[in-house]
């Protein structure tokens, strides 16, 4: 049979999409075809005699090496992904397939970049991610740090930030991350507060690349969370490495995760918002009955456990009624929230106030060390309930009365502690802390 003409080889080469490499025994490129520069961005001349470990992605070089030794070895490598990053800074995923040499003493590989596949099976990831977190996170922080974790696995995410914006327009920072703490553009970061208040006002991403002569300097990416109800606020990214600058396939691809990210924020703050007001009363804000008996089977376990004790308060405004039918109930409840307020004031953070309904409170008082210290709690109640109430250009006295229970003295329940406590509060209103007459100043 007659031999066909063929070109030569290298004219082949030349049209392949994937690109030939020829790397030598000690990592340096002999022979790359032109299609390397659309894989890796440089040219054939500027990839010849180019250490190969130059190009690699610093986390993956190990794992390249330990690849190498392999193919060296004569096991061939048909399908080895690792990350190289090309002369714009940018990473292309790339695959390879690769053979030793034996009598050339070198690496044979085609390499396919696979970039655009990783990306989409990332994407795919974090949506995926993204939908469960919102259902088992136990909150918005921690459904943030999920999202936080989740985003790092598709851009450069060590200074990350979440800003919300209310029905007001106020903005808020729940969360807050930051490796790296200069300012923007060697400023104040007024120029980063300019590009976070377009993203809210335009409802549009925004990117910016500052430079200090002519160098990197920082990467700004913005972009808003828009939901089905409007603008819940913005993701924000910041980069300080001139490896890691947010380009507009950047910008593309947070926006795209924003959509499922707005969802999962949506639904937390409704989630939120319905725990609120199933656990709290809405005129105080303070627990409501649901919440304060959660609040005393754990403390009543927890004192059981630690051989501890603890001071249970029942108690109430003297001729709040009165106040009522005189002033009406605006007034009242004006009444009722400064009370709590005031009452915030008389206890630690780790105390649980609850409103009972109408005038009547209870307060948890944990880890005391002797029941006469609940006295002094209530004597400091007393002074501060005592004190004249502003309410609206009315001038209030008032007097509280109450009753005190102590676990497990009075009770190893919450029933006889708060029988004990309700009982101790008349008794306490009995012996005359009734005198205050609350329309004695107006």
């Amino acid at each position: 049979m007659t031999a066909l003409p063929f070109p030569p080889l290298g004219r082949y080469l030349d049209l392949l999409v994937d690109t030939l490499c020829v790397v030598d025994k000690h990592g340096h490129f002999l022979y790359v075809s032109p299609s390397a520069e659309h894989i890796f961005g440089y040219t054939q001349s500027e990839m010849m005699g180019k250490q190969m470990l130059e190009l690699i992605h610093p986390e993956d070089r190990q794992r390249t090496l330990s690849a190498v030794d392999k193919i060296v070895a004569g096991e061939t490598q048909p399908h080895f992904e690792n990350r190289y990053i090309r002369k714009d800074g940018s990473t292309a995923h790339i695959m390879w397939s690769a053979r030793w040499s034996e009598a050339d003493q070198c690496r044979v590989a085609v390499a396919r970049d696979v970039t655009l596949r990783k990306q989409a099976e990332a994407i795919q990831q974090a949506l995926y991610a993204i939908a469960e977190a919102s259902l088992t996170t136990q909150d918005l922080h921690t459904l943030f740090a999920q999202i936080h974790r989740i985003i790092g696995e598709l851009l450069p995410a060590d200074n990350f930030s979440v800003a919300l914006r209310d029905k007001n327009a106020a903005i808020s920072f729940p969360y807050v991350r930051e490796q790296v703490l200069v300012s923007f553009a060697n400023q104040r970061n007024d120029a980063g507060d300019q590009l976070l208040e377009q993203v809210l006002n335009l409802g549009e991403a925004q990117l910016y690349n500052a430079t200090h002569d002519n160098q990197p300097l920082q990467s700004w990416l913005g972009v808003p969370l828009k939901s089905q109800t409007g603008l819940l606020g913005a993701l924000i990214l910041k980069s300080f490495s001139a490896r890691d600058r947010y380009t507009t396939q950047s910008t593309e691809l947070l926006q795209f995760v924003s959509t499922q990210i707005a969802a999962a924020v949506e639904r937390k703050q409704m989630m939120a918002r319905l725990e609120h007001l199933a656990l709290y009363d809405q005129l105080t804000h303070l627990p409501n009955r649901t919440l304060f008996y959660d609040r005393i089977h754990s403390a009543i376990a927890r004192a059981k456990r630690n051989n501890g004790i603890f001071a249970l308060f029942y108690l109430d405004l003297n001729k709040f009624k009165e106040v009522n039918d005189n002033y009406g109930h605006t007034v009242g409840d004006l009444l009722l929230e400064q009370v709590a307020r005031r009452l915030e004031h008389c206890v630690r953070e780790c105390d649980t106030i609850a409103r009972f309904g109408g005038d009547e409170f209870v307060i948890l008082l944990e880890n005391i060390e002797q029941p006469e210290q609940s006295e002094g709690v209530a004597e400091k109640i007393r002074q501060s309930l005592s004190k004249p109430f502003q309410l609206d250009g009315i001038t209030l006295s008032m007097s509280p009365s109450i009753g005190i229970a102590h676990f497990p003295l009075h009770g190893d329940n919450d029933k006889d502690l708060l029988h004990r406590a309700d009982a101790a509060m008349y008794s306490d209103k009995q012996r005359g802390h009734l005198s205050t007459d609350p329309f004695s100043t107006t």
